[in-house]
């Protein structure tokens, strides 16, 4: 019960990484607020694990000022955010993107992360901490992923940027950046037996072997957010099993 009376917000929390880490969260004593853009799935899996459910779009700065409030008014001040929440969009070379795309990935995975930090900072108690999933795909280059990357990239930075500015008021800022981790997404894009195919193929390229779960980011998360992390700030956290080796 590291985070016993502890009150935390989990954006993009009803399924993946997000829910794992709510989940591991409210096992180590943590009160937890999840969001999601779908009403069914967000109260589904907060009556599974315990959370306290939020329908928030976190493209939406109108969505965040609600939720700020929210958490205010239950809850005067928080202890623990995890921006989570975000998006893929398609895989295009950067000489066939299209603004829609751009517009998407970076209204949720860079705006929407930004302005839900900016809203929550005095919302937050002194001693808070602060943990944004990135990706290591932000120092990988690879092709077809430009505007998801850039989003990443631009994550790692205002998070040390964040670190330097909220450090005065002992709040810590940090970012996991996972490689391959076994989730939903690839079923739902291309069916289990091709799912199953690709995730063969991305643990070979892994020098462990394997892919991530959900689960060992949420291990982590947890870690950041205790009092063992307590030196740690402004920190990149690759979990990829090595992929960025090579």
């Amino acid at each position: 019960m590291n985070l016993k009376n502890k009150v935390a917000i989990v954006t993009g929390g009803n399924s993946g990484i997000g829910l794992a880490a709510a989940k591991e969260l409210i096992a180590q004593g943590a009160t937890v607020i999840i969001t999601g853009r779908r009403k069914e799935a967000i109260n589904k899996a907060a009556s599974e694990i315990g959370a306290i459910p939020f329908v928030a779009d976190q493209s939406n700065l109108h969505d965040i000022d609600l939720l700020g409030e929210t958490v205010e008014k239950q809850f005067g001040k928080a202890d623990i955010l995890f921006i989570n929440a975000g998006i893929t969009g398609t895989p295009d070379l950067i000489e066939e993107a299209n603004e829609a795309n751009f517009d998407s990935v970076m209204n949720i995975n860079f705006r929407g992360a930004y302005f839900t930090l900016s809203r929550f900072i005095p919302l937050l108690n002194d001693g808070a901490s602060v943990v944004f999933l990135s990706s290591n795909t932000a120092t990988l280059h690879s092709p077809k992923s430009s505007i998801y990357q850039a989003s990443k990239a631009a994550i790692n930075s205002i998070a040390k940027t964040a670190a330097a500015e909220l450090a005065p008021r002992k709040i810590r800022v940090n970012t996991i950046s996972p490689g391959p981790t076994r989730t939903d997404v690839l079923n739902k894009s291309y069916g289990e037996e091709s799912a199953a195919s690709i995730w063969d193929h991305l643990a070979d390229v892994v020098p462990l072997k394997k892919v991530g779960v959900p689960e060992d980011v949420a291990k982590m998360v947890a870690y950041l957010c205790g009092e063992a992390a307590s030196y740690i700030t402004g920190a990149d956290f690759v979990m990829d099993g090595g992929m960025t080796l090579n």
